[in-house]
């Protein structure tokens, strides 16, 4: 009865006092077969040993299959793993000697090497590859490059807007003995009006004696721009005009402000650039010319560093005429050359001058007029002549032209000491 309860007790619980009595009972079961005492005791052992094994392999695997398809009874005691060794054979660790020598230390993860698909564990680099990126990217520099030929091609793009051209063919028309001027005028105004933004206002200064064309040349520049821009973007401003009295110098200050203001804001939305043109500068009171030097270098907004400010006076016009008549017989050349060389010597001298008046002409171009020649006057004469419907007759144009005061010179030109300025009051009398 006691094996048979120890055996009950095996199967439902299996602890491990059910496998001592196990033990105890093959014991005696070896004890009782009595062809065991032939053989050696080495013999008995091993026997012993390998029917030992295979109990308790059996034993492990009804545990098995028993907790696999029944489960854990109710109510009994929690399973316990009992340390067993078995005797299977097993591949021994390569560090297995540094982990039983030194249990607490942590077995450390070794990482695995990465190994390329070639099989070999060399590191080579990737195989180049042709991207399609790369085409657009030679397309995109393609185009940039067409864009900036384009632009610098197309630079007189917005000077054809102001038709200089034809505005150059009108001057050398209607100015005469001025050739080297109206270059210079034109080479300023082709410069300054080939773009729309700009970081200072364009400033012109013309300067010369009376009637060698300065009021005759801003008429013509005013009427141009009127037929480019708009009357609204044009201001003519005759100082004797608009302001004869010094008195209200501040007042027409304050209101020459206020319409170079309204002007620029106008041209900024249209996007164009406005004229303003000062004839008789040289009795400009001291108000006016500070209200136009805090707008020529004004930052308070973009719109007023695009527009053309242009100031006709006879401020040093002695240094011209004086210059003109000591040079006159070295200057058997072209009416350029001659003008650039007036520009070479004579500006320092006239922005000297015009400084010390006020600081204003410091921001401003020199441009000075020559004298005008007998020819000059007699084409003044003929184009009057023509105008008025009168019959050109050379005789009697060279009679009125000899009626004009002329300056005595050393050489063969012969200047006028009033230019054209008496010819329509002598072609009236005819």
């Amino acid at each position: 009865m006691g094996e048979q309860g120890s055996s009950t007790r095996l199967t439902g619980s299996h602890t491990e006092e059910e496998m001592e009595g196990e033990e105890q009972k093959d014991e005696v079961r070896e004890s009782a077969v009595p062809s065991f005492s032939e053989f050696s005791c080495t013999l008995r052992t091993v026997a012993r040993i390998k029917q030992k094994y295979q109990a308790m392999k059996k034993r492990r695997l009804e545990m098995s299959a028993g907790l696999g398809g029944t489960g854990v009874l109710t109510g009994a005691p929690a399973r316990t793993s009992p340390k067993i060794f078995i005797f299977d054979e097993l591949t021994p660790a390569p560090h297995s000697s540094l982990l039983f020598s030194n249990p607490q230390r942590k077995k450390k993860k070794r990482k695995r090497r990465v190994l390329f698909p070639t099989g070999s564990g060399r590191r080579t680099p990737p195989s180049q590859e042709n991207s399609r990126a790369k085409y657009c990217l030679y397309l995109l520099c393609g185009i940039v490059f067409l864009q900036v030929y384009n632009a610098i091609e197309n630079l007189d793009d917005h000077v054809l807007r102001y038709d200089l051209e034809g505005f150059e063919k009108t001057l050398r028309r209607e100015v005469f003995g001025q050739q080297g001027a109206v270059e210079s005028l034109l080479a300023h105004l082709k410069d300054y009006l080939s773009t729309y933004v700009h970081n200072k206002p364009l400033v012109l200064s013309l300067h010369g004696p009376s009637g060698v064309g300065k009021s005759h040349l801003g008429h013509l520049l005013a009427g141009h721009f009127r037929s480019i821009v708009g009357e609204a973007l044009v201001l003519q401003y005759y100082v004797l005009h608009h302001c004869p009295l010094e008195a209200d110098a501040w007042r027409c200050a304050r209101s020459l402000s206020a319409l170079v203001s309204e002007a620029v804001a106008r041209a900024e939305e249209e996007e164009k650039i406005p004229l303003f043109i000062f004839d008789e500068a040289e009795h400009m009171h001291s108000e006016i010319l500070d209200e136009l030097r805090e707008l020529v270098v004004s930052k308070r907004s973009n719109e007023y560093l695009n527009a053309v400010y242009l100031f006709l006076s006879r401020l040093g016009h002695d240094q011209i005429t004086k210059h003109l008549l000591h040079n006159s017989s070295s200057m058997a050349v072209s009416e350029a050359m001659r003008h650039g060389n007036l520009v070479k010597e004579l500006t320092p001298v006239l922005r000297n001058t015009l400084e010390k008046l006020h600081p204003l002409w410091t921001h401003a171009d020199i441009i000075p007029l020559e004298l005008l020649e007998k020819r000059h006057v007699m084409d003044c004469f003929l184009e009057e002549i023509t105008r008025e419907g009168f019959y050109p007759d050379h005789a009697n144009i060279e009679r009125l032209a000899g009626e004009i005061d002329y300056y005595s010179s050393i050489g063969e030109n012969e200047y006028a000491k009033t230019g054209c300025k008496q010819v329509v009051a002598k072609v009236n009398l005819l």
